[in-house]
């Protein structure tokens, strides 16, 4: 956040009125270093709870709370956006829009970021494997849908459908955790290695903003690889059905395929409150 100019009527004020001597100023000139931003509460929390840093970790129910009660007090404002930023004009006359990814900090153990979708936006469906992510809606309007495999081990990218899978290799049975519109502001949303809605696709319905803590990151040399999915309606493959006859409403079947070549994402430099490591 540009806090310069603030500061700088503060001292021209202090300037005019002569050296502030009582305990009520000195007071006052501590108080801005006193109680850190939400952005740096967020960092120094995220360091905390993230500290083992390994794929299939779950923080525990007083740290989740920790977490999501800093983010649930989050806004656009505080990591310094607004609505008429270029990030959420939607440009394209036909298709899908570009989205904007602003980083605020990555380490092996967690990173922190900000996806600017312009509306019609769309984040397709993928996965977090090993990953416990926190996303806060900063600001508008997004429909999200999102699956639990079926039958998963604790921590696997493979999924155990030996019923479905020989005849429909990479083809495998999901549950619909989320299928809903949330609009800020609103409460932070939790996902797990193996539930929560570990697969999940946003499709912006005005413009938003949308801040990401994940723990850990994504990686590719540690085998944490982000894989995108086709889904197909349960019925689409009677022919392996798994489920007792009527009961495949909310399931469907989740195919494995490359990254959207419509799905484009930009990078953009972070410009509000900066995180000081300590």
């Amino acid at each position: 956040m540009k806090i310069e100019s603030s500061l700088a009527s503060g001292r021209e004020l202090a300037s005019e009125r002569g050296r502030p001597s009582t305990k009520k100023s000195r007071k006052r000139r501590r108080r801005p270093g006193s109680m850190p931003g939400l952005v740096q509460r967020l960092f120094e929390t995220c360091k905390e709870v993230f500290a083992d840093g390994r794929a299939g970790f779950l923080p525990s129910p007083e740290d989740v709370v920790r977490l999501r009660s800093i983010l649930d007090n989050m806004n656009a404002s505080d990591v310094g956006l607004s609505q008429n930023m270029p990030y959420f004009w939607n440009v394209e006359p036909q298709g899908t829009p570009p989205i904007t990814y602003l980083h605020l900090y990555e380490c092996d153990k967690f990173s922190i970021g900000i996806f600017c979708l312009p509306p019609s936006g769309v984040i397709p469906l993928h996965n977090h494997p090993g990953m416990t992510v926190f996303s806060k809606l900063l600001f508008g309007s997004m429909h999200i849908k999102s699956y639990d495999w079926v039958d998963v081990p604790k921590y696997s990218n493979d999924v155990i459908n030996p019923a479905h899978s020989v005849q429909s290799p990479g083809v495998c049975l999901a549950k619909v955790k989320t299928n809903a519109i949330f609009t800020a502001p609103c409460e932070a949303s939790i996902l797990y290695p193996a539930d929560g809605g570990n697969m999940h696709c946003f499709t912006a319905r005005t413009s938003c903003a949308v801040l990401d803590v994940l723990g850990p990151p994504y990686s590719d040399p540690e085998g944490r690889h982000c894989t995108y999915y086709n889904n197909f309606p349960y019925a689409s493959f009677p022919e392996t059905a798994v489920l007792v006859p009527g009961e495949g409403e909310g399931y469907a079947w989740l195919e494995e395929r490359e990254k959207p070549d419509d799905f484009v994402v930009f990078g953009a430099k972070y410009s509000g409150p900066r995180i000081m490591e300590r």
